[in-house]
């Protein structure tokens, strides 16, 4: 870690995580709304009633509002890339400007070709053309999604890769792995079924507003009724491929496992915090501390969540960094030894190289092939730097966890009282409803935590961490640039929820559908 501007590397983190969040402020809305769009129009073609053309050009309208912010904070998000972390961007070229590139031509291509057709094709086009398109940019959508989160899949597990010794770059070895990668799938099947539940939560709650204000009762009941049924589905698709996601990451990342459950000290039988409060987390001076004030724990259950059996061994964070012979963990100690052996063989195989010693330069390149998986260990020397920050992962993932439970239960009892005819007097109910909204937006960003500040300190899992990832550039210009953004953004936020607040109110004052 010598020589590194460590407040470099911070404000660097800063500005991408700051970016990247308000990129997701807007995209799950995206990917849920325009389903639940394209389901409304569906039933508008089916039935003729022109009562769903209108609730379905009302929430087109808000799509489009969000879908016009959501593209501009990704594009600053894609430059930073070139900005902010150019070494990586070197050392992983090859591989995650693929499916970026992809994303690019075939996904963003199919939404821009169809999007004008869905907010201005109305009555140019038939009704069968139109759903079509309507269709196509939710596929183009989510198709996005794919991409992005099939490299950032790699990131957390990197596959199907070769890494050139020569040029100090990793290149493509088999697509395929890359794109069907356990890790990719899951976590390209868990966000966008959250985006689903958020789009879900969010129609339901502006709908409920209406039923508060009394109007547009039957816009509202119908709108709620076909979210509510997304959401529900989604919210039980969700808890499913959370499930999945749990076991990819103790398999690939057991150091993001157990700082999610804030374990120190692995155990077989292990139970699930359902419920905790953090007190004092161990540190090497004093590794017995107890970690927590309080919890309520689930037996047996985080063994079974790991590796679908009750008696499985779920190593901690002092496994990890101490080893555990018993269970064939080897020390962080002994990875950070092996990488500086390959550091050091990758420097005496360009020497090698350069002096045109083969002799040294295959003995070199043969200790680098041998200690490579650890590469990324040997810019550390103390292990301890290699735990992500524990208490902010924990609560973050109970926060998910448990608002997404939240989120299912009140699916369910929006959906009774509906069938029951009584939705429109639980007033307490559509105040749960509408204030929802910002919770699932929480859930959203508590996700992306677990999974990013989770992971540190790697960019990309034990082979580059962060520190080493940065560009080498002046740190005043990303403070200034954190502040333009951070100001632009929010101004952007404001905006948009002010554009959409305006057309609800706008939605609520027009006649028809009492």
């Amino acid at each position: 870690m010598n020589g590194v501007d460590i407040a470099l590397v911070d404000w660097s983190r800063a500005q991408f995580a700051l970016t990247a969040m308000y990129h997701w402020i807007f995209v799950p809305l995206t990917l849920g709304l325009s389903f639940i769009i394209a389901i409304m129009e569906t039933i508008y073609v089916k039935t003729g009633d022109e009562e769903w053309k209108k609730i379905t050009k009302f929430w087109m309208t808000l799509f489009g509002i969000n879908f016009a912010i959501g593209v501009a904070t990704g594009i600053i998000l894609e430059f930073e890339f070139g900005t902010n972390w150019s070494n990586y961007s070197w050392f992983v070229g090859d591989i995650f400007g693929a499916p970026l590139a992809i994303e690019g031509i075939m996904a963003f291509f199919l939404e821009s070709t169809f999007i004008a057709i869905m907010f201005f094709g109305w009555n140019k086009v038939s009704k069968k053309f139109h759903l079509v398109s309507s269709w196509l940019v939710a596929v183009g959508s989510n198709l996005s999604a794919l991409w992005i989160l099939v490299a950032n899949g790699w990131m957390q597990n990197p596959v199907g890769m070769v890494f050139n010794p020569e040029t100090a770059r990793n290149e493509m070895l088999d697509f395929w792995a890359l794109l069907f990668s356990p890790t990719a799938i899951n976590k390209f099947l868990h966000v966008i079924s959250s985006g689903y539940v958020l789009a879900a939560v969010f129609v339901v709650g502006v709908s409920s507003w209406f039923l508060l204000k009394k109007r547009k009762t039957v816009f509202a009941r119908r709108s709620i009724l076909v979210a509510a049924v997304f959401g529900l589905i989604s919210s039980a698709y969700l808890i499913l491929t959370g499930d999945e996601s749990a076991r990819q990451v103790y398999k690939v990342q057991p150091m993001k496992f157990a700082a999610m459950e804030g374990l120190y000290d692995g155990e077989q039988n292990a139970p699930l915090v359902a419920i905790g409060i953090m007190k004092k987390a161990p540190t090497p001076e004093n590794p017995k501390a107890d970690e927590f004030a309080f919890k309520i724990e689930i037996p047996n259950f985080l063994s079974y969540m790991a590796a679908l059996d009750p008696n499985a061994f779920v190593p901690g964070i002092n496994d990890m960094i101490n080893g555990n012979e018993q269970w064939g963990i080897m020390s962080y100690y002994d990875k950070i030894e092996k990488g500086k052996v390959a550091i050091n063989a990758l420097r005496d195989f360009k020497d090698a190289k350069e002096k045109g010693d083969k002799t040294k330069a295959d003995a070199a390149l043969k200790d680098f092939k041998e200690n490579y998986a650890f590469f990324g260990y040997g810019y550390y020397d103390d292990p301890h730097d290699l735990i992500p920050n524990v208490p902010i992962t924990f609560y973050s993932f109970h926060i998910m966890v448990i608002l997404g439970i939240h989120f299912m239960i009140l699916f369910i009892v929006v959906l009774v009282f509906l069938y029951k005819n009584k939705l429109q007097k639980m007033r307490w109910l559509q105040y749960v409803a509408l204030w929802t909204i910002p919770l699932v937006y929480l859930a959203q960003q508590a996700g992306w935590v677990v999974a990013e500040l989770g992971r540190q300190p790697w960019v990309v899992q034990d082979l580059m961490p962060t520190l080493s990832a940065v560009s080498n550039i002046n740190k005043s210009s990303v403070i200034i640039t954190f502040w333009l953004f951070a100001l632009t953004f929010t101004i952007l936020l404001i905006a948009e929820i002010k554009i959409m607040l305006t057309q609800i109110v706008k939605e609520s004052k027009n006649e028809g559908g009492h």
